[in-house]
């Protein structure tokens, strides 16, 4: 069941809402609990119910775990360190087993010419999601930032359906407390209506713009086997586009989501390609994930505490980890290393004082975020040199037959002329949406902002309205979010 379908749409989610607030009218708290837990589990198993059990398990493990951590009695038999390393280093090892076993196997069969058969091991969803949600929790809990000895609030914490299959990656203090509170049992009309504002935007991002992207970026990639100059750099602001408006769009519905039910969840986006240095990129860009890895990763690790040296060492390391989160393949490892890089250059760009004219700044920021996006989506790593070697290459230029009574005589020096993006079998239309997507992420106002001014006037009314149902419409080419295979 996808946020973008029928079923949840007019079934799932009014049916949910509905009988979650009627058990709160009746002052049944645990049993709305309960119930909201069991539509969680239900809208995860929808996927596939072999998923449930490893969840179900992950869940109680850690909860033991956490409890462990959490007793302050001093009847431990090993020390909390010695627990929370035991339960760090299992919930990596389940999602190592589940995301990189094939991977390893692949690399050494590579390395020693041997022929190890693949376990072809089938990714649960959300598995990364929930793993580093927990990880967080007993991290916390060792910290005794954490006090939940009931295994249905431990449940609702880590299942509660809008933040689930992709995040954001919340923290136990910043969730639980929103459920205990008496008033959040009540419905709130302005939390519903701007619920559904910012859900109703997130559909429209996704299935109506990010979807758009999705064909021209699909075609260049996985289907031309040439591209020229302008269709490569097509190919790789599609893919830009698409993922941008995928994630923020399922971000938006997950946030809108949660509003139903009085739940705010942590803001994951902030019109990111607007950066103009790859760290104000990264303030901005799926921010949950850069606090986990900030606070779990960075910081542990030394982070700007002992030394320059140690600080570039902590920056490579931290975002090579995150391109591994991504993804089980090298091009994520790539493109985790080259935003090491592009940070530890920006550091010391900056301490060297150096300043750039904010509009090149914002250049420089956004084409490297764009270039690096390419291994990003390139399933081998001829993908990748495909479209990058098109994109820096002067052999293969095709300019639009408009220009060719002003330009022709380019065509001396090997440029041609004639329908400029044949390989991506598109013409006006990805010129067209690639300017739509600039002015949208540059010149418009982010959901953030306009839940911040959110104000139920007949303008907000009637753009709700045009996004919903402009999604509703186009729910016959429904396609997956990004994330759910990371």
């Amino acid at each position: 069941m996808l946020f973008n379908s029928y079923e949840f749409i007019f079934a799932f989610l009014p049916i949910t809402f509905f009988i979650y607030f009627y058990l709160n009218h009746k002052r049944l708290t645990e049993a709305s609990k309960g119930f909201l837990v069991f539509s969680s589990l239900f809208f995860y198993s929808c996927w596939s119910i072999t998923y449930l059990p490893i969840i179900l398990s992950s869940m109680l493990f850690n909860y033991i775990i956490g409890n462990s951590l959490n007793n302050d009695e001093g009847h431990h038999r090993f020390s909390k360190k010695s627990i929370l390393t035991f339960g760090i280093v299992s919930n990596i090892a389940l999602l190592g087993y589940f995301k990189y076993t094939d991977f390893m196997i692949d690399n050494f069969n590579f390395l020693t010419d041997a022929n190890v058969p693949t376990l072809d091991l089938a990714l649960p969803l959300a598995i990364s999601f929930f793993t580093f949600q927990q990880i967080s929790y007993l991290v916390d809990s060792y910290k005794q930032e954490t006090k939940e000895y009931d295994f249905l609030n431990y449940s609702l914490f880590v299942t509660f359906f809008p933040q689930l299959i992709a995040g954001p990656i919340v923290h136990h203090k910043e969730m639980m407390p929103q459920f205990a509170k008496t008033r959040n049992k009540v419905k709130n009309y302005k939390n519903i209506a701007m619920g559904l504002f910012i859900f109703s935007i997130g559909l429209f991002k996704k299935v109506v713009i990010a979807d758009t992207f999705a064909v021209w970026a699909t075609q260049g990639f996985d289907v031309a086997t040439t591209l020229n100059l302008f269709e490569a750099w097509a190919t790789s602001l599609s893919y830009t586009f698409q993922l941008y408006f995928d994630f923020s769009g399922y971000t938006d519905m997950a946030i809108g989501l949660a509003l139903l039910f009085n739940i705010k969840l942590p803001i994951n986006f902030n019109s990111p390609y607007k950066a103009t240095d790859i760290q104000d990129f990264w303030r901005r860009w799926h921010i949950t994930l850069s606090r986990f890895l900030k606070d779990y990763i960075y910081i542990p690790l030394g982070g700007n505490r002992k030394g320059e040296f140690r600080v570039y060492t902590n920056l490579m390391a931290t975002f090579i980890i995150g391109g591994i989160w991504h993804g089980a393949g090298w091009t994520f490892v790539f493109w985790g290393f080259l935003h090491g890089i592009a940070l530890v250059i920006n550091r010391a760009w900056s301490k060297l004082g150096f300043k750039l004219w904010t509009w090149l700044a914002w250049l420089i920021t956004f084409n490297f975020i764009n270039i690096a996006w390419v291994f990003f989506r390139a399933k081998e790593w001829d993908d990748a040199v495909k479209v990058l070697g098109s994109m820096f290459s002067l052999d293969n230029i095709v300019l639009p037959n408009l220009l060719v009574k002003r330009l022709g005589f380019l065509s001396n020096y090997g440029i041609e002329f004639g329908n400029f993006l044949s390989n991506l079998e598109t013409g006006k239309s990805l010129i067209i949406g690639l300017i739509v997507g600039f002015i949208l992420i540059l010149a418009f106002k982010n959901s953030t902002q306009k839940m911040k001014q959110f104000n139920l006037d007949y303008q907000t009314v009637i753009l709700a309205s045009i996004c919903f149902i402009g999604g509703v419409l186009s729910l016959n080419k429904v396609s997956e979010f990004l994330y759910f295979n990371f």
